[in-house]
């Protein structure tokens, strides 16, 4: 009898999607929670009331509407450690990602990477290839709502 309920449990955990590293697709879904973890602190902030996911292909991105990447560090808070922008006290109490690591390991471990950010009518976008910066474009006016993708 035992044995019988540790085999269904034993089958019902394999085929549990975990994200532990067990499975060969399972970085997919560590990045995208990477992601989604500064979606959720904008929400739980109060910024922000919305985040779209889309899936096309071997494409995976995601747009928050809360208040967007101050421009000025876009890319150094994808591409250099220790720059994020959550180091008050309030993002501690609230924040899901605290170290500063989620998007720079996302961008690093992508064959291609786009950022944008958009704040009070202006738009910064960037790319890179494996973490390595390939394209800063210039702040441009926008009639985007602000946040990021």
């Amino acid at each position: 009898m035992i044995g019988r309920n540790t085999s269904a449990y034993g089958r019902a955990c394999t085929s549990a999607k975990l994200g532990d590293g067990s499975s060969f697709d399972d970085g997919i879904y560590i990045l995208l929670k990477e992601v989604l973890d500064n979606c959720i602190d904008e929400y739980v902030m109060g910024h922000g009331k919305k985040v779209e996911v889309k899936i096309e292909g071997d494409t995976v991105s995601v747009r928050d509407y809360g208040r967007g990447i101050p421009l000025g560090k876009v890319v150094d808070v994808v591409s250099k450690i220790n720059t994020g922008a959550k180091y008050d006290s309030k993002a501690f109490k609230k924040s899901v990602g605290l170290n500063g690591v989620g998007t720079k390991a996302v961008n690093a471990l992508s064959k291609t990477f786009r950022v944008e950010s958009v704040r009070e009518g202006r738009i910064k976008r960037a790319f890179f290839d494996m973490g390595h910066l390939v394209k800063e474009e210039k702040e441009q006016k926008t009639d985007q709502p602000n946040g990021t993708l």
